[in-house]
C-alpha cells in the first residue's frame, strides 16, 4: 500500500503545504491540460489564457487533503480535483461577464479579449466537460453532491443580481448569497474528498461543513480585500464590488453605521454609480473609521473557528495540520 506524506510534528506552514503537496498539485495541472484538449481552435485559444493566468488551485487541494485526512491513497483525488478547478474556472468565466470585469488575476479577462458571448460559451463548454466525466465515476454521491454545488451556485448567481444596487439588504440575506456562491464548491470539494476517502456520513457532513464554512470565510475576506488590497496584488480593480453596484459586508457595516449625511452620500453614489477615485478612497476611509473593514474581517474569523471545530472528528495528520494552515491562509492572504 502506498504511503502518504509523513505525519508533521510541529506546526506548518502554507509554504510547506504547498511543498509537501507539490507532486499531487502538479498531476491535477497536468489533468486539467490534458482534459481541456478540443479540435475547437477558439476553446484552446481560451483554455490557453485561463491557465497561463494561473490559479492557486484551492479547492483541489482541499479535496485532497479532505480525502487524505480520511486515509485515501489512490489517485481520483486528483483527476476529480481537476474537474472541480472546471467548475470554479466556469464560474470565474460567468462572473467576469455578469460583473463586466476587465482583469482577473491581473490580466485581462475572456470576455475582454473574445466578448461575452465566447466567454458564457466557454463557461457552458467547461460546465459540460466537468459534468460528463464525473459521471463517468458512477458514483451516485459524487453527483448528487456536485449537481447540488452547481445548482446553489446558479441560485446564489441570480440573488447576488436581485441583490444589487439594494443597500436595504441584511446581513443574514447577503450571507446566504456568499454561501451558494463561494461557500457551495467549497463545500462539495471537501465532501468530495470524504466520499473516496470512505468516510461515515457523519465524518462527510463534518468536513462538508468545514468547507461551507471556509468558503464563507474566504468571501468576506475577499469583500474585504477589495477595499483594502492593492490592484496589482489584488489581480483586479479596486473598489470594483462598489462600482459595480455590489453590496458586499463591508458597505453593509458601513450603511448601518455612518451618519445620516454620510448614508445619503453613499447611496446616491450607489444609485449613479457616480464614483471617482478621490470617492473610492473616502468611501474606504469611511470603513476604516467606522470599523466596517475590521468588521468584515472578525466576521471571517469567525466562520474559520467555525470550520476547524469542524476537524475534531479525524486523527492528527499532516493533512488535518495542513487543513488548518489553508484555512488560516484562506483569510489572511493579502490578495
Amino acid at each position: 500500500m502506498a504511503k502518504g506524506p509523513p505525519v508533521v510534528q510541529n506546526s506548518l506552514t502554507m509554504q510547506e503545504v504547498w511543498d509537501i503537496y507539490r507532486e499531487n498539485l502538479e498531476e491535477v495541472e497536468s489533468q486539467i491540460r490534458r482534459n481541456l484538449d478540443s479540435d475547437v481552435p477558439l476553446i484552446t485559444q481560451i483554455s490557453d489564457h485561463i491557465l497561463d493566468g494561473g490559479g492557486k488551485r484551492i479547492r483541489p487541494l482541499l479535496l485532497i487533503l479532505c480525502a487524505r485526512v480520511c486515509g485515501y491513497v489512490h489517485k481520483n483525488d486528483l483527476i476529480l480535483g481537476s474537474l472541480i478547478e472546471f467548475i470554479h474556472a466556469a464560474t470565474l468565466l460567468h462572473d467576469d461577464v455578469l460583473d463586466e470585469a476587465d482583469l482577473r488575476r491581473g490580466q485581462q479577462t475572456a470576455r475582454r479579449i473574445w466578448g461575452n458571448h465566447a466567454s458564457i460559451l466557454m463557461g457552458d463548454y467547461l460546465y459540460s466537460k466537468a459534468m460528463c466525466q464525473i459521471v463517468a465515476f458512477q458514483n451516485h454521491e459524487i453527483n448528487d453532491v456536485l449537481s447540488d454545488a452547481c445548482r446553489k451556485m446558479a441560485e446564489g448567481e441570480i440573488l447576488q443580481l436581485c441583490a444589487n444596487d439594494q443597500p436595504r439588504l441584511t446581513e443574514s440575506d447577503y450571507l446566504r448569497i456568499v454561501e451558494y456562491k463561494t461557500g457551495a464548491l467549497v463545500a462539495a470539494a471537501c465532501k468530495v474528498g470524504a466520499i473516496i476517502g470512505g468516510a461515515s456520513p457523519y465524518q462527510q457532513a463534518a468536513l462538508y461543513h468545514f468547507g461551507l464554512h471556509l468558503g464563507i470565510a474566504f468571501q468576506l475576506a475577499d469583500d474585504r480585500l477589495d477595499y483594502t488590497a492593492s490592484g496589482s496584488r489584488l489581480g483586479k480593480t479596486l473598489g470594483q464590488d462598489f462600482l459595480q453596484g455590489m453590496v458586499t459586508l463591508p458597505l453593509l457595516h458601513l450603511l448601518q453605521s455612518c451618519s445620516y449625511e454620510e448614508r445619503l452620500n453613499i447611496l446616491r453614489q450607489i444609485k449613479t454609480r457616480a464614483l471617482g477615485e478621490g470617492d473610492l478612497y473616502h468611501i474606504i476611509g469611511l470603513m476604516d473609521h467606522h470599523g466596517s473593514l475590521q468588521y468584515t474581517m472578525a466576521r471571517s474569523q469567525e466562520y474559520i473557528g467555525a470550520a476547524t471545530l469542524n476537524l475534531e472528528p479525524f486523527e492528527d495528520s499532516t493533512a488535518k495540520r495542513a487543513l488548518t494552515v489553508v484555512a488560516d491562509y484562506m483569510v489572511t492572504r493579502d490578495r
